[in-house]
């Protein structure tokens, strides 16, 4: 499918060094973004759709690297049918799974970790719920896992590995079976703070220090935050990202951005929500947490904004996260809601408001148009200028 966006105020890049991209238009083909800026009449003339975006702002689709999936569009946590269509219409259009530790008597033995890691990405290779793309499968680590298991299920396509939830007596025992994990070529995600669910241990900096994973899951707490003074030592004694979440502790998500920042490692520091769990199933989770992080702090919605795309994307490595050429086409159009204070998004943001979505595109291919189920609707309006798709995009409507 070839699809345009045109007539955009205000473009929004996902890279938080250079936020912005001139021109009015986003040129999208076979998936990818083809071009950002300006779209010839050529350009339009053989597009499937173009949508006039009335003067709105264009975002990379949000990526949340902390969902609790579990096997198909359903939460065991709180027994919800259809929570990630819904985190879709919160802007979130790619998952990373927190490791399926939900599955309900998920196993704990050594082949058994392995299969439930192959199968659930294996499952989410075949399914998008709603078109929001799933990057399900992480491998929970346990004791007697060696390194020919990581080896062997990284050939199956496994990248992703989880600790914290392990049947270890100490933390520390995760070190050697993150080494190797990382050996095979994995992404580590290890759980931070107090224990969670039963089953989770502590984790604090003295452990993640020794770790060393890639990303510290919810450094503000999960629910429970890590002392404050592991911070400083965590951001300035190691490459760790620094994932912070909703469903953690705001303080010390404040904390953590502050002193990201001053320490000149903000490509670290990244937005979540961990859920759905204890806290609740919370489809717009990534954004209030963007809008918390503007409002209550000095720095711009922009910039948040990359936390939750742009940074995420290169600590995760996938293809996504930017407006950029080139990039997967997963797309945004942001306003202000109707009714409030401000005229812009990105103002909208940086008061405490939540922003419109008014259309969202995976893949380039749009997946609602007009307004989201779950946000206020938009001071603006869009509209299909083309449309050669038997399909008019309706988001649909809340029903009682």
């Amino acid at each position: 499918m070839k699809t345009a966006i045109v007539n955009i105020k205000t473009i929004v890049t996902g890279d938080w060094r250079k936020p912005f991209a001139k021109g009015d238009a986003i040129l999208m083909n076979k998936g990818k973004i083809a071009k950002v800026g300006t779209v010839s009449a050529a350009d339009l003339k053989g597009c499937d759709v173009v949508l006039d975006g009335g003067g709105m702002t264009a975002i990379p689709g949000l990526i949340d690297s902390q969902v609790h999936v579990a096997f198909g569009d359903y939460t065991p946590r709180q027994r919800t049918i259809g929570f990630l269509e819904s985190y879709l219409h919160g802007g979130v259009t790619t998952s990373i799974t927190a490791s399926e530790v939900h599955v309900p008597g998920r196993p704990s033995d050594v082949e058994g970790v392995k299969a439930l890691a192959v199968t659930a990405k294996k499952c989410f290779d075949n399914y998008q719920p709603a078109g929001m793309r799933v990057h399900a499968g992480a491998i929970i680590l346990e004791p007697g896992l060696q390194q020919k298991d990581f080896d062997e299920v990284a050939a199956k396509g496994i990248w992703l590995a989880k600790a914290g939830f392990g049947k270890v007596k100490s933390p520390f025992e995760y070190s050697p079976m993150v080494r190797m994990a990382q050996k095979a070529g994995m992404i580590v995600n290890v759980h931070t703070g107090g224990a969670s669910i039963p089953g989770s241990s502590p984790i604090t900096g003295d452990h993640l220090l020794d770790m060393m994973p890639d990303v510290s899951f919810h450094i503000n707490g999960g629910p429970v935050a890590m002392p404050d003074r592991d911070f400083p030592r965590v951001i300035n004694e190691s490459k760790i990202a620094l994932q912070v979440c909703q469903a953690g502790n705001i303080r010390t998500a404040l904390l953590c951005l502050k002193l990201a920042v001053a320490a000149d490692q903000y490509d670290r520091f990244l937005i979540a929500t961990d859920t759905p769990t204890g806290t609740g199933m919370m489809p717009l989770g990534m954004i209030k947490s963007v809008v918390e992080m503007a409002c209550l702090t000095e720095f711009s919605a922009e910039m948040m904004i990359a936390a939750a795309t742009g940074n995420v994307a290169e600590t995760y490595r996938i293809n996504t996260g930017f407006l950029k050429r080139g990039r997967i086409a997963d797309v945004l159009l942001i306003d202000a809601p109707l009714g409030g204070s401000t005229r812009t998004a990105l103002d909208a943001i940086k008061h405490g408001d939540y922003p419109a979505i008014a259309a969202c595109f995976t893949e380039g291919v749009p997946r609602y148009v007009g307004h989201s189920r779950n946000t206020p609707p938009p001071t603006r309006h869009v509209k299909l200028m083309k449309n050669n798709v038997m399909n008019e995009f309706d988001p649909g409507r809340h029903t009682i």
